[in-house]
């Protein structure tokens, strides 16, 4: 069994105390965004390793020895990977530990987990397509599929909260802590781009999120500078430029 797999151990033997949290990560990641989220809204306490991704660690290489990427939550010396699963963890092996991610109710769940699933799957996807393709045409290609599941993903909050301010209802849930992952991201672009990625026009719901979101006491604590974002998404555009005219 990889040592990346889901561990199934006992909720109640996670939850007291002596546990020892290690998270594996690299500053600018939306997904060990996502992991610091859920762990600042839990209220844990965890040592933050930053990892150089161009020269990777032997405990990356050994904890997540599959696809050698960051986050990788390590508790009491077991790892486990990829940010939807942490999340999930987290939820079972701290259940009385700050807010509860997941619905109790399974359909809910299920729920959560298909926008979740969806947002990874096509709303990331076009997101780099947008930003990163190779050709005008690829970006604005990109950029028409992010409109649509944008839209969409208004849908999903609608469907998810009832009415409520953030997709888990009153409080934080699972699915806005995914979501939440790319804020910083989104508000940087926003600031180079000139113009709001979730747009009140278009998509209000998410628009109203976005900025309560932001304005949680969890959220501010880990979210990252957005100058020092848009420093580094510069950086990566002109490596991006420089990797395409020499191909």
């Amino acid at each position: 069994m990889s040592p990346c797999t889901y561990l199934g151990y006992p909720a109640e033997a996670m939850a007291g105390g002596g546990d020892e949290l290690k998270l594996l990560g690299m500053w600018a990641s939306p997904y060990v965004l996502r992991v610091k989220l859920a762990l600042s809204l839990k209220g844990l306490d965890y040592e933050y390793v930053e990892v150089d991704l161009k020269n990777k660690s032997e405990l990356l290489l050994s904890s997540n020895p599959v696809h050698k990427k960051v986050p990788v939550l390590i508790h009491n010396g077991k790892p486990v990977c990829e940010s939807q699963v942490i999340l999930q963890y987290l939820d079972e092996a701290f259940p009385g530990a700050g807010a509860t991610l997941l619905p109790a109710d399974p359909h809910e769940r299920a729920v959560a987990r298909f926008w979740a699933a969806f947002n990874d799957d096509t709303l990331l996807e076009a997101s780099q397509a947008a930003s990163w393709g190779k050709t005008e045409e690829e970006r604005a290609e990109g950029e028409k599929k992010v409109v649509e599941a944008l839209e969409k993903m208004e849908v999903g909050l609608r469907e998810c909260s009832k009415g409520k301010p953030f997709f888990g209802g009153d409080t934080v849930g699972y699915l806005d802590v995914v979501l939440g992952g790319f804020l910083a991201w989104v508000r940087a672009t926003d600031v180079m781009r000139g113009v709001k990625r979730f747009d009140p026009a278009t998509t209000p719901l998410l628009a109203a999120w976005a900025e309560r979101f932001v304005e949680l006491d969890a959220a501010k604590a880990v979210m990252p500078d957005i100058d020092k974002m848009i420093e580094f998404a510069n950086v990566l555009q002109a490596r991006a430029a420089t990797a395409a005219a020499t191909n």
